[in-house]
């Protein structure tokens, strides 16, 4: 299992991804609030994971700022 944590926020995020067993497969790494970013995200997350199903995402629930990655997500 992949974990990722975003730290959502106006004009970037901020994330993480790590495995269930706790090793650090991308260190904190930042992203812009679109598409681009968006991208960038994914292909690190595939890069590690090519089963999306065992992946889980967590997002920092932020008022809107959050709601156009999380609609790419989705």
């Amino acid at each position: 299992m992949i974990f990722i944590g975003i730290d959502a926020a106006k004009d970037k995020h901020d994330c993480f991804i790590i495995s269930s067993d706790g090793e650090v497969l991308y260190d904190v790494f930042t992203i812009s609030n679109t598409l681009d970013g968006f991208n960038d995200l994914f292909c690190k997350v595939k890069s590690v994971s090519p089963d999306l199903s065992k992946t889980k995402v967590g997002l920092e629930a932020t008022g809107h700022y959050s709601y156009n990655l999380l609609g790419f997500l989705l």
